[in-house]
Order: structure tokens, then C-alpha cells, then sequence
């Protein structure tokens, strides 16, 4: 009789129409599959039963998450082998580019997989699976699933959720992915230049970009772990305040303003934007924050961060993008970032983003793609995380530790394959007079980081 590994790529290939394009051992230790390459390594019967009883990605995520399913070899490789298997796939289950017409992350595999149970020889392969998986309920889903949401998206206490879930993991793991620097967002490369060189530059590029001066205010909105607030106030002489959801990252900050004496002129709030009355402030940062705004609330955020600045204000907004769908009303959140991630998070097209910046009433100044930068910084976070991954699961758990690693891996592809990107935007509330206060060479700060040397 065939092993499990030869069964489940034979289903697998009759069900999906195409061959499995990584070799499959099983936990009988039976493989099957190309000979060389990464290995997709099944476990246990569980990894059968929970792809079974949840089809498609978020069925596959659970048992990654779980540790049913693991990827030995190239975790890349492994991921862009069975990209078209898993994400690029339309609803009739034919393959798609993933770049134009589809989303990076899809659910066209669950459509497929509707329309093959309509076939009698795809049934027949469907019930085979199910026997190969054995008798038993569906197992539970991990407990790093973010639990089920009720009511209204994007309302303040649904949204102190989503951040805590992703936030609030604890600071130690963040220091063990993140470095030194403790900036979790793109940062911005020179060649053979390090992850810590690299977040340095991204902020002080943040800075030059608003023309921060001394005595200015600056807020920054989804502060983090405070590394811009700080350095804003060193290195420009501003005074900061900084809001985050997250206590944990409030209450690291605030230890590092002490101990760079700086409580006078750096504050850190666990406050949500639509909270803040104490404006106008002079200068606005958004630094991957906007993500979790959601498209129904995104003009409030724009008009909101308009109202906190002063006439001349200017707001930068570092966001990431997806591609534009032929039809925006197919756009669906990505199952596992969603349960797993980022719960409640949104990607919109970086043209969305400009028009409602524009009828906000910024003037929109300069756009900066920095996608191949977001993928260098994600290839090194993950570089930190498997080089110390038994300490990542001590701080956190094994399951946190395995979402890190495959999100990590799979957006790194997606910025890679353009599939995401991740913009810089500079816009001014610029007054009636039409003085928009920068300069007339839009490009001055790439000028300026020259000068310093």
C-alpha cells in the first residue's frame, strides 16, 4: 500500500488540477514529490483534518501555526513554489500572475475548491483525503488566533483589541526581531548597511522630510516603541509626543525617555488619534499606522490629522499599498493576516491614499516608494528571529513564533514580487496664501543627508 506522503500528493494533484511542486514527507516518514528542494514536512493526521474542515489558507495556517505543518529547507523557496497552489489562484482555480488582477494574498483556493465538488472524480479524491485524515471533530484553532469579533469595525474598542493582539506580545520578543532600534516598520538600506543603520536612516529621513526645527511640536501618530519621538527630539531639537494603543509599548518608551533624560520634551500616550485634542502641532508623522485605519474610516484619519495641524503643518505618511483590483469591490482581507496578525487591518492602492489625503485638504508634496527597502528589512527581522527562534518561543509562544516567521517570509516574497509596496507620502496643510514652507527643490533632504556625510 502507498504511504501517506505519496496519497496526499496524488489527492492533492488530482483536486488541484496541477502537480504539488515541493517534495511532502508524512508522518510516517513516507515522501513523495520533486527530490529536491524544500520539504513540506505533514506531521500528523491534524494538518489533514484542519485543511479539510476550513479549505484554504486559513486552514493551512492553523496547522503551520499549530506545528502540523513545517517547511524544511529554503522557508522562501518553499513559499514561492506553492504561491500558486495556495494565493495566486482565481475563483475557477486557475492560476493567476497575483500582480494585476488579484490580490497578493487571495482566497481564490476556497473557490476552487467549491467549484471541484461539483466534479464526481474530484469528490471521490475529496473523500479519499478525509479517510487519509482519519475520524475526529475539527481540532480547535490555535490560541494565537485572534478571537471572534462582534459589531462595527474601527470603532475605539475594537480597535484597542487588534493592536493589543499584535502589539502587546511582549517587548523582549520585539527586541529579539526588531534589534537595537526597536523600529518595526520599513527601514531604508544603503548597500551593506545594517538593520540598525538602516532604521536610523529611515527616521532622520522621516525627520528631514517634515523639516523639523527646533521648538516645533511634532506628534507622532502610532508611536511605537518611541524610537522616532527620540530621535526627533535629540537630533532636532523638537518637542514630541507620541500615541500608541499598546501599554506595553508606551511603558518602553517612556523608560527610554527617562534614561536619555529627555521627559521634558518627549511625552508617550496610550491614546487613540481621534482623542487628541491638544493641537495644532507643527509637524505629523504616520509611520505604519494608517494600515489599521480601515477604508471606511480613512477620510475621518485624513481629516483628522488636517484638523491637529496648524496652517503650513506638514504630515508625512508611510503606509503600505496593495496593487489596484480591476473590480476594488473583490477585495478581501487576507485570511491568515487577518486571524493571526494584523485583525481588522486594510491595505488600499497608494492612488486611494493620495486622493483622500488630497480631499482632506493637504497638498500632496512628494510620494516615495521604498518597496525593495521593506523586503531587505523583513529578509533581516527573520534573519533575527531564526537565529535565536528556541529564545522567540520562550518569550512569546511557539505558535507567536511561528506566525512571525511565515508573515515575515511570505510579505518579504510579496514586496519582492510587487504584489505590496510601501510609500512615503509628504503633504502640507498648506494656507490660503499658497506658502507651502518647503523648499523649492523637492528633493532637499536626499541633498542634505550628502552633506552630513
Amino acid at each position: 500500500m502507498a504511504g501517506a506522503a505519496e496519497r496526499i500528493v496524488a489527492l492533492a494533484e488530482q483536486l488541484l488540477g496541477v502537480p504539488v511542486p515541493v517534495r511532502v514527507r508524512a508522518w510516517d516518514r513516507s515522501e513523495a514529490g520533486p527530490p529536491e528542494g524544500p520539504v513540506l514536512v505533514v506531521r500528523s493526521r491534524r494538518a489533514l483534518r484542519r485543511v479539510l474542515w476550513r479549505p484554504g489558507e486559513l486552514g493551512l495556517a492553523r496547522a503551520w501555526v499549530a506545528g502540523d505543518l513545517d517547511v524544511e529547507g529554503d522557508l522562501y523557496r518553499a513559499l514561492d513554489l506553492l504561491a500558486g497552489l495556495i494565493w495566486e489562484r482565481d475563483e475557477q482555480g486557475a492560476l493567476t500572475s497575483g500582480t494585476d488582477e488579484a490580490p497578493a494574498f487571495g482566497t481564490g483556493w476556497a473557490g476552487g475548491a467549491l467549484s471541484l465538488a461539483r466534479d464526481p472524480a474530484a469528490r471521490r479524491a475529496a473523500a479519499e483525503l478525509l479517510r487519509l485524515a482519519g475520524p475526529g471533530l475539527p481540532p480547535p484553532p490555535p490560541a494565537e488566533e485572534a478571537r471572534r469579533r462582534t459589531g462595527l469595525r474601527h470603532t475605539l474598542g475594537r480597535d484597542r483589541e487588534a493592536i493589543s493582539h499584535h502589539y502587546d506580545v511582549g517587548n523582549d520578543f520585539y527586541a529579539l526581531v526588531l534589534g537595537p532600534s526597536m523600529v518595526y516598520s520599513c527601514a531604508y538600506w544603503q548597500p551593506d548597511g545594517t538593520l540598525e543603520e538602516a532604521q536610523r536612516d529611515k527616521i532622520d529621513l522621516i525627520c528631514r522630510k517634515l523639516a523639523l526645527r527646533p521648538g516645533e511640536r511634532l506628534l507622532d501618530v502610532g508611536g511605537g516603541w518611541g524610537s522616532l519621538v527620540l530621535h526627533a527630539a535629540r537630533e532636532y531639537g523638537v518637542h514630541a509626543v507620541a500615541v500608541t494603543l499598546s501599554r506595553e509599548q508606551a511603558a518602553y518608551g517612556r523608560k527610554r525617555i527617562a534614561e536619555e533624560g529627555l521627559t521634558d520634551r518627549v511625552e508617550i500616550r496610550v491614546q487613540d488619534y481621534r482623542e487628541i485634542d491638544d493641537g495644532p502641532y507643527d509637524a505629523v508623522s504616520s509611520v505604519g499606522m494608517a494600515e489599521h485605519v480601515g477604508s471606511a474610516r480613512y477620510r475621518e484619519y485624513a481629516d483628522d490629522l488636517h484638523a491637529l495641524l496648524r496652517p503650513g503643518g506638514r504630515l508625512l505618511n508611510h503606509q503600505i499599498a496593495r496593487r489596484p483590483l480591476a473590480d476594488e469591490e473583490v477585495y478581501a482581507v487576507d485570511p491568515f493576516i487577518d486571524a493571526y496578525v494584523f485583525p481588522d487591518g486594510e491595505l488600499a492602492p497608494v492612488g486611494r491614499t493620495v486622493g483622500l489625503l488630497e480631499r482632506a485638504g493637504f497638498e500632496v508634496r512628494d510620494v516615495e516608494s521604498l518597496r525593495e527597502h521593506y523586503a531587505l528589512t523583513l529578509r533581516a527581522w527573520v534573519r533575527n528571529l531564526e537565529a535565536d527562534f528556541a529564545r522567540a518561543t520562550r518569550l512569546a509562544t511557539p505558535g507567536r513564533a511561528r506566525v512571525w516567521r511565515l508573515y515575515m517570509a511570505a510579505s518579504a516574497l510579496a514586496f519582492e514580487r510587487n504584489r505590496i509596496g510601501v510609500n512615503q507620502v509628504l503633504a502640507v496643510r498648506t494656507p490660503e496664501s499658497g506658502a507651502s514652507g518647503l523648499p523649492l527643490r523637492t528633493r532637499r533632504w536626499t541633498a542634505d543627508a550628502e552633506a552630513r556625510g
